[in-house]
């Protein structure tokens, strides 16, 4: 059986190579870039907590004065439907949120941002679409243990084990990533998986084989390279996931939930 902590290493490494792949990207010509740096400034269009029906939180959020550190992505586990509506997407958070309230004893959703197949992106944890917006502070939130006060976490709809996302959902995780690097000053480098940190098949086979594609489709809108740091980016990753344990709670919202 594979520990933890050699899940995790092979997982980085894994991404490591990844990286390299992607370091030979050139810079952009200096119209493009700006032009690139303008439209991630300007950002997806996100729908607050209060847009799709949130209830409140049951106490209040904690709001961290640190930026995050990288971005985490997710898939929800649900079933990859066809339903790409808006009424679909704001029924999808609110399942979330009731599951990770209710049945997972959370205070409100774990997640910071959700990305539906129909490519809406919508606020998952209250305030965190006011301090991305402020990019000076991050909400502290519940979806990858070891990494809640240090990341931000984006949930995509669907189940991306032997399917890849719609491409308009896809493009739209891409625009959020590219306006969250904006805000906090991240380099696309800083974009990982769950599976990096924690014991876990998500974000899916297929979405994380993606993740390279991701990072250099991110640093194009932000109209920069994508190249490693000098000194070593992953073993500080590796000790931070070795150190905590796994979470007991499956990436899976009940699709009961959803017709509430």
């Amino acid at each position: 059986m594979t520990s933890p902590a050699q899940h995790t290493r092979r997982a980085v490494v894994t991404g490591a190579f990844a990286l390299a792949a992607g370091s030979a990207l050139s810079l952009l010509p200096a119209g493009r870039a700006r032009a690139a740096a303008t439209a991630a400034a300007a950002g997806p269009e996100i729908v607050s907590c209060a847009g799709w029906g949130a209830r409140a939180a049951s106490e209040s959020v904690v709001v961290l004065s640190n930026r995050p550190e990288r971005i985490i992505v997710h898939h929800t586990a649900t079933l990859n439907v066809t339903d790409y509506s808006q009424q679909r997407a704001f029924a999808l958070a609110r399942a979330i949120q009731t599951y990770h309230m209710d049945a997972q004893g959370w205070i409100d959703t774990g997640q910071h941002f959700t990305v539906s197949r129909g490519a809406y992106v919508m606020e998952g944890r209250h305030s965190s679409l006011a301090e991305l917006r402020t990019g000076r502070r991050q909400v502290r939130a519940a979806h990858c243990v070891g990494q809640n006060n240090v990341s931000i976490g984006i949930e995509n709809e669907g189940t991306y084990m032997t399917e890849e996302p719609p491409a308009a959902q896809f493009a739209k995780l891409a625009d959020l990533c590219a306006y969250i690097c904006d805000q906090y000053g991240l380099p696309a480098s800083e974009i990982y998986g769950h599976r990096d940190f924690n014991s876990t098949s998500c974000p899916g086979d297929r979405l994380y084989a993606q993740l390279p594609t991701l990072r250099k489709q991110v640093a194009a809108r932000l109209g920069t390279s994508l190249t490693e740091p000098a000194s070593d980016p992953f073993q500080h990753l590796i000790d931070e996931a070795a150190a905590h344990a796994l979470s007991p709670y499956p990436e899976y919202v009940p699709e009961r939930l959803l017709l509430r």
